[in-house]
C-alpha cells in the first residue's frame, strides 16, 4: 500500500497542496517561535547604564518584604522611602556624595519621555559635554542628544530654560540636567545616592538603615528607570509568540484534517475500488496515513527551511516594533528546527485520523455510486465529539459564571475558550449546512431564472464540501469577532465603570510627576463655585492565605467628605462617609471584605497598619481599587483634583477659575466628558500585535484551505458543469452560478463564526453583569467585514478561475471525461 499511496501523491497533488502549504507555514512560525524562545532564555544581563561609573549607589527602602511560612513574599513600593537622612550624614563622613533625583519634563518640540536629573549626577553615565558648558543657574539646563542647540530658549511645564550646552545621547533616555539646587526644588525627594567610597565601608555604615540597599558592580543597573524592562518584554514577546504557537497548531489541524476529510469523501468511489480488488480496511487506513506521514515529512523540512529565513527578520520586526529589547537577535539554536519538524508530522497525523477511519470504513459498493447527494455526513465520532465539546463549552461557561465570573475577563481565557467552541461548531456543521442554505437563499431561489434555486440546491446537496469550505470561513470570523470584540467589550465596561462613578463637573490632573503643590490645592479650593476633592496614587498590600502578598492600587482621599460629591462609589455593603484615618474602603476580591472588620495592611511606603473596613465596593472589571485617607498613604502627592459645581454655579466661570488658580503649577482641566474620553481605556501594544498577529495566521490559512478546497471540489465537478452547457446554459451562467455558490458557502461560514464570536461575547457580558458591570457587547464590525470581504474573494477567484479554465474545452468531452 505504500506505493499506492506514493503514486497517490505524485497524481493528485493538487488535492495535498492546500495541506503541504498549510503545515509548512505552521512549521515555520513554530520554528520561529521556538527560535525567539531559546533566545530570549539566554539573554545577556542588563548592564547599569546611569551609573555605569559609580564607584557605590545607595538606594532608600523600595521593596516591602513580608515573611510567610513559604519564605518571603516581596512587593516593589508605591512610595519608596528616601535614604535616612543620619544615614546620608554617615555616609558624608567616607567619601563624596551626590543625591539622584529623577522627574519627568515636558518640552515645546521636544522628545515625548524627557526625563530630568541633578548635573552632578551626569559624570556617573558618564556623560561628557560636546557643545557649550555646565548649568550654573536655575533657568539654564544641559540636554542630551540633537534635538535643541546651545543658545535656544525652551518653554517647559517647569518653565521657560536657556540651552546652554549638550552631551551625546546614550540611547537609554532623553535627559535635561538642571543645577543641583534646581533639580532639587523641582524634585525634593531623593531615592538613591551616588557614593565615591569603598563599598564595604558603605555597607558597614547602612547596615543599621532597614531596607537601604548597596548597589556595586551590575546590581547598579537597579538604580536605572526600570530595571526589568528587557525581561518583562521579553516575557510578553513570548507570551505572544506562545499565543501564536498555539493558534497555528490548532488551525493547521483544522485545516489539515478538513482538506483530508474532504479528500477522502471525494475518493469514496475509489477506495471502493480498492475494497472491490481485495484491499482491507486496515490497509486503505495504512494507504491514508501513509500519504499523511508523506505529506507531513516534505512540509515539514520546508518549513524549517523557511522558519530559518523568518526568524531573522521577525527578530527584526518585534524589535522596530518596541516588543523587544534592542539587543534582541536570533541566535544559533538546534532544538527548535527538531521541535517544529517532529510537531509538523504530528499536526499531519492528528489531522487525518479521522478521516482514515473514515476511508476505512468504505465498502466495495461505493465504487458503484453515482449520486451526487451526501448522505450520512455526521459520522458517530463527528456527532460524539462534536456534542461533548459543545457542552464542555457550555458546562464550563456555566461554572464559570455561577463559581468565578471574573476569571472570564483574563486574557488566557477568552484567547482559549473560542478554540472549543469552533472545534464544536465546525464537527457539527453538516447538521445545520442544509437548513442554513435553504435559509440564506429562501430570497434568491425565488427571482426569476433558475440561478437561485441552483446556488441554494448545490449548496445544500453538497453538504460535505459546503462545510469543508464554510469551516476555513468560520475560524477565521470567530477569531475576528472573539479576540478584538473580547478586548473592544472589556474596555467599554472599563469606560462605563469611569462614567458612572464620576460625578464631578471637571477633573483637575497635574502634569508632573511630583504632583500638586498644598498652595495649588488650596487655590483650587479657593475658586469660587467650586467643591473639591484631592486625590494621590498609592497602594495598599495585604497578605492572603498566609501566604499571598496582594497589591490593591489606591486612591487617597484629602478630604473624605467631599468625596461623596465628585465620586459614585459602587458600594456592595457600608457607607463612603465612614471613610476616617482609622479605616479603608475595600472590594470584594478581598480576602475579607465585611463592613466593620478590622485587616492588617501594608501602606505604600511599607508602614504596618491595621485599618477597619469602612465600606465594600463591588469587584467589577478588577479596576475599583481600594480608598484610604491622605493620612494612610505617606508620600503620596496630590495628582488628581475632582471639581463639583455648588448649587447655581457657572460652569464657565467654574473652569476660568481653575486654570487660573493653577498658575505656573502645571496642570490640565478636563470636563468630566473629555477625562473620560481621554482616560478610555486602549488595548496595549503587544495585545494588539499579538491578536493582529494571530488574525493574520488565521487568515492565511484560510486563504490556503479556500482556494485549496476550491479548487478540488471545482475540479470534481467538470461534468456537473458540462451538463450544465448542454443544458442550455452561456458561459457566463455557468461562471456566475459558481460564483454565486462560493459566496453562499462563505456566507454559511461567516454566518457559524459570529454565532460562536456572539457565544463567546456573551459569556463574557454576563461575566459582567454578575460583577455588576452594566455595560453593551462590542463587536469589532469593520474587522469582521474585512475578514468576510477577503473570504469571499479567495472563494470567488477559486472557484471561477479554475471552472474558467475547464469550461475553455467543448461541453461534449468534458461530459465525457473520466475521473
Amino acid at each position: 500500500m505504500l506505493s499506492v499511496a506514493l503514486r497517490t501523491l505524485r497524481t493528485r497533488w493538487v488535492t495535498f497542496l492546500g495541506s503541504f502549504v498549510a503545515l509548512s507555514l505552521g512549521v515555520a512560525l513554530l520554528a520561529v517561535t521556538g527560535l525567539a524562545l531559546a533566545s530570549s532564555l539566554d539573554a545577556p544581563e542588563r548592564r547599569p547604564e546611569r551609573f555605569a561609573a559609580a564607584p557605590v549607589v545607595v538606594r532608600g527602602q523600595d521593596t516591602l518584604r513580608v515573611p510567610t511560612p513559604i519564605g518571603d513574599r516581596t512587593h516593589e513600593l508605591a512610595q519608596p522611602r528616601a535614604v535616612p537622612a543620619e544615614t546620608v550624614s554617615a555616609l558624608e563622613e567616607l567619601g563624596r556624595v551626590v543625591e539622584d533625583r529623577s522627574f519627568a519634563v515636558r518640552a515645546e518640540d521636544g522628545p515625548g519621555d524627557l526625563v530630568g536629573h541633578p548635573w552632578s549626577t551626569a559624570a556617573f553615565a558618564p556623560y561628557e559635554l560636546d557643545a557649550g558648558r555646565a548649568p550654573r543657574a536655575a533657568d539654564e539646563v544641559v540636554v542630551t542628544g540633537g534635538w535643541a542647540e546651545p543658545g535656544e530658549r525652551i518653554r517647559t511645564g517647569l518653565g521657560t530654560v536657556s540651552v546652554v550646552g549638550t552631551v551625546p545621547d546614550r540611547g537609554f533616555e532623553n535627559a535635561v540636567f538642571y543645577t543641583d539646587a534646581q533639580a532639587a526644588r523641582l524634585s525634593p525627594v531623593s531615592l538613591q545616592l551616588a557614593v565615591d567610597a569603598d563599598a564595604s565601608a558603605v555597607r558597614d555604615a547602612v547596615r543599621d538603615s532597614a531596607g537601604v540597599r548597596v548597589l556595586t558592580g551590575n546590581d547598579r543597573r537597579y538604580a536605572d528607570a526600570d530595571p526589568d524592562r528587557d525581561s518583562e518584554a521579553l516575557t510578553a514577546m513570548n507570551a505572544m509568540f506562545g499565543t501564536a504557537g498555539g493558534v497555528t497548531a490548532f488551525v493547521s489541524v483544522f485545516v489539515v484534517a478538513s482538506t483530508f476529510a474532504f479528500a477522502v469523501a471525494q475518493r469514496r468511489r475509489e477506495f471502493g475500488l480498492l475494497r472491490t480488488a481485495g484491499a482491507t480496511p486496515g490497509q486503505i487506513r495504512r494507504t491514508v496515513l501513509a500519504e499523511a506521514v508523506g505529506v507531513g515529512m516534505l512540509a515539514s523540512a520546508a518549513g524549517c527551511v523557511l522558519g530559518s529565513y523568518g526568524a531573522p527578520h521577525l527578530a527584526a520586526w518585534v524589535v522596530d516594533g518596541g516588543l523587544a529589547p534592542a539587543w534582541f537577535t536570533i541566535g544559533d539554536y538546534t532544538w527548535p528546527y527538531h521541535m517544529a519538524f517532529w510537531t509538523g508530522l504530528l499536526v499531519a497525523l492528528c489531522g487525518v485520523v479521522a478521516a482514515s477511519w473514515r476511508a476505512g470504513r468504505t465498502g466495495p459498493t461505493q465504487a458503484l455510486r453515482e449520486a451526487s447527494v451526501d448522505t450520512r455526513a455526521m459520522t458517530r465520532g463527528r456527532w460524539l465529539f462534536g456534542a461533548g465539546l459543545l457542552l464542555t463549552a457550555l458546562v464550563t461557561l456555566g461554572i464559570a459564571l455561577s463559581g468565578d465570573p471574573g476569571d472570564l475577563l483574563h486574557r488566557k481565557t477568552y484567547v482559549s475558550r473560542p478554540m472549543l467552541l469552533i472545534t464544536a461548531v465546525a464537527l457539527l456543521a453538516p447538521v445545520v449546512v442544509r437548513p442554513l442554505t435553504r435559509l440564506l437563499a429562501w430570497l434568491p431561489a425565488r427571482l426569476p431564472g433558475a440561478a437561485g434555486m441552483l446556488v441554494r440546491e448545490n449548496a445544500a446537496a453538497g453538504v460535505r464540501r459546503t462545510a469543508a469550505v464554510a469551516a476555513p470561513v468560520l475560524v477565521t470570523v470567530a477569531l475576528a469577532g472573539s479576540l478584538p470584540g473580547a478586548t473592544a467589550t472589556l474596555n467599554e465596561a472599563k469606560a462605563t465603570e469611569t462614567r458612572e462613578q464620576t460625578s464631578a463637573a471637571f477633573v483637575v490632573t497635574a502634569t508632573a510627576d511630583t504632583g500638586f503643590d498644598p498652595k495649588t490645592v488650596d487655590r483650587l479650593r479657593a475658586v469660587p463655585g467650586a467643591t473639591v476633592s484631592p486625590t494621590a496614587s498609592s497602594a495598599v498590600y495585604v497578605l492572603e492565605e498566609g501566604v499571598a502578598l496582594i497589591r490593591s492600587d489606591a486612591r487617597a482621599v484629602a478630604d473624605p467628605k467631599s468625596l461623596a460629591a465628585t465620586t459614585r462609589l459602587p458600594l456592595a455593603a457600608g457607607d463612603a462617609a465612614g471613610l476616617d484615618d482609622g479605616s479603608i474602603i475595600v472590594n470584594e476580591e478581598w480576602e475579607r471584605h465585611s463592613v466593620g472588620r478590622s485587616v492588617q495592611v501594608w501602606l505604600g511606603d511599607g508602614t504596618r497598619k491595621t485599618l477597619r473596613i469602612a465600606a465594600v465596593m463591588t469587584t467589577g472589571t478588577g479596576d475599583n481599587g481600594v480608598y484610604v485617607t491622605s493620612a494612610n498613604a505617606p508620600g503620596a502627592a496630590v495628582d488628581r483634583v475632582d471639581v463639583a459645581l455648588a448649587d447655581g454655579a457657572d460652569a464657565g466661570a467654574v473652569a476660568t477659575g481653575l486654570r487660573e488658580a493653577l498658575g505656573t503649577a502645571g496642570g490640565h482641566v478636563s470636563s468630566r466628558a473629555e477625562w473620560i474620553a481621554a482616560g478610555y481605556p486602549q488595548t496595549n501594544d503587544t495585545t494588539r500585535l499579538g491578536f493582529l498577529l494571530v488574525l493574520g495566521i488565521a487568515l492565511l490559512y484560510t486563504g490556503i484551505s479556500l482556494v485549496n478546497t476550491m479548487v478540488m471540489a471545482t475540479s470534481d465537478r467538470v461534468r456537473d458543469l458540462a451538463v450544465l452547457r448542454l443544458a442550455g446554459a452561456t458561459k457566463w451562467q455557468v461562471l456566475r452560478l459558481v460564483g454565486a455558490e462560493s459566496l453562499m458557502v462563505v456566507a454559511v461560514g461567516a454566518l457559524l463564526g459570529l454565532i460562536v464570536a456572539g457565544l463567546n461575547l456573551a459569556g463574557m457580558w454576563g461575566a459582567l453583569g454578575l460583577l455588576s458591570v452594566h455595560t453593551s457587547v462590542e463587536l469589532p464590525w469593520a474587522t469582521l467585514g474585512g475578514v468576510v470581504g477577503a473570504c469571499a474573494v479567495l472563494a470567488v477567484v477559486a472557484s471561477v478561475g479554475p471552472a474558467g479554465l475547464a469550461l475553455r474545452r467543448r461541453a461534449v468531452e468534458l461530459a465525457g471525461m473520466r475521473e
